[in-house]
């Protein structure tokens, strides 16, 4: 009897990432909601799990709804500008209240042992301490914000030395001046100052939104930082989402790879979003995680694997490890993530004033998403470059396809010589042609 775990197919495709992320410096931001919730037990025990795989953490961690809560509480209103209060000696109370109680509950969650959680027979070391270095925020239009601040510098060298020794590093939302004053700060500002000083492979925001999206309110899954920054100028000063992306995008900017922003509630987000291909979230990097690009030696294993299900269904004529390592210069692949997920080929003929777009594909997963359309465009704008009056396409399936692309039917006598030599009369192949203007 054959039994299959769902599980396993999954622990199988998450393997290369639990590799990767193996001695890798994250810095994860959990706002106060996340904590307030029922979800921030769960959300412990997921950082944890990271640990154990190796990932060095830095956390830090929001009290904005905790702090409100006791300054409610106790009949305080405080003064707000910019969405910013002002912290006078009433309120720096309450944030010092808080951020203690805040931390001795993480620092009791993370020492946790019991068999049914991830740190079952594991010593995880956490250490917080005055990491973070601030200055006061002055006077704004008027305002004196008093002991509101913001990050000065953090002590990046003193918190990789506590990574070295496979502690996790807790940050709350305070830093301290050289003259013994504490200040309260932005939670995502002390992320980003944390995660540059760091330079961090991974800045990851915990908030209330599942991402960016676009006007048809689907998921931007992938932004550079002045793609991301649009986005906030609808933002509310002060909001979550805009100090958010004020973080992601200076971080970006400022040297971290990849910043994520996932939801909190959504109890798979952050090991979704680190441990599958395509994530949970939004991305902002300065590099593209997909990429249309040439080809190398390097992705003739991705190749063979993506062609190989279209050749056995004849819809690509079979091509040898051996043939693509001799032709691996007419090709183009797009890569996201690592993964060759399309390809395409251009392939010239000296006798001829055409050439042939051959091998164009997409992975089945992939499709519907315009890639194709810009393999051809990728691959035409080469033959251009080239010289190339034309482009000819043999095909069996997808004929119509490359019609709506401005290929239109030909014969086999517009084909070139060599091509039409060998041209494969038991494939049937339809021939459609493309003029190229200019």
């Amino acid at each position: 009897m054959d039994t299959r775990f769902p599980f396993v197919d999954w622990f199988r495709n998450a393997s290369p990432y639990i590799n990767a992320h193996r001695g890798r410096s994250f810095v994860i931001l959990v706002e106060g909601e996340a904590m307030a919730s029922e979800r921030g037990e769960q959300l412990v025990q997921d950082l944890a799990l990271l640990h154990t795989l190796g990932v060095r953490l830095t956390l830090v961690f929001g009290i904005r709804p905790q702090v409100q809560a006791a300054l409610a509480a106790d009949a305080i209103t405080p003064q707000r500008l910019n969405g910013r209060w002002v912290a006078n000696a009433a309120v720096m109370q309450r944030v010092e209240q808080v951020a203690a109680r805040q931390r001795l509950w993480l620092e009791a969650r993370l020492s946790l042992g019991l068999p049914s959680t991830p740190l079952h027979g594991v010593e995880l070391g956490v250490v917080s301490g005055n990491l973070v270095t601030a200055k006061p925020l002055g006077v704004r239009e008027g305002v004196d914000f008093d002991h509101s601040g913001e990050v000065r510098r953090v002590r990046g060298s003193a918190i990789n030395g506590l990574l070295d020794q496979g502690s996790l590093v807790l940050l709350p939302p305070l830093g301290f001046s050289s003259t013994g004053e504490v200040f309260d700060l932005d939670a995502a500002d002390v992320a980003r100052h944390a995660a540059v000083a760091l330079e961090a492979d991974k800045l990851i925001l915990l908030g209330d939104s599942d991402g960016l999206t676009d006007d048809q309110g689907r998921l931007l899954r992938q932004l550079s930082p002045d793609e991301a920054a649009q986005h906030r100028h609808g933002a509310e000063p002060g909001s979550e989402t805009a100090r958010h992306l004020q973080a992601a995008c200076a971080a970006a900017r400022e040297g971290v790879a990849r910043t994520h922003l996932l939801p909190w509630g959504n109890h798979d987000a952050l090991l979704g979003e680190l441990f599958t291909r395509d994530g949970v979230g939004t991305m902002i990097t300065r590099q593209r995680y997909e990429q249309l690009r040439p080809a190398s030696p390097a992705d003739i294993a991705g190749l063979l694997e993506l062609l190989e299900p279209l050749e056995a269904r004849g819809m690509l004529v079979a091509r040898s490890r051996e043939r693509l390592e001799h032709e691996i210069d007419d090709y183009l692949v797009i890569e996201r993530d690592g993964m060759v997920i399309g390809c395409g080929a251009l392939q010239l003929f000296d006798e001829a004033d055409v050439a042939e777009m051959a091998c164009v594909a997409v992975h089945h997963d992939y499709r519907g998403g315009a890639r194709g359309e810009r393999l051809v465009e990728a691959l035409e704008q080469r033959a251009r470059q080239r010289g190339v009056g034309g482009l000819f396409v043999l095909t069996t399936h997808t004929v119509h396809w490359f019609a709506e692309h401005g290929f239109r039917p030909a014969s086999l006598a517009d084909l070139p010589p060599l091509k039409r030599d060998a041209y494969n009369h038991a494939r049937q192949s339809k021939v459609l042609f493309k003029a190229l203007n200019g």
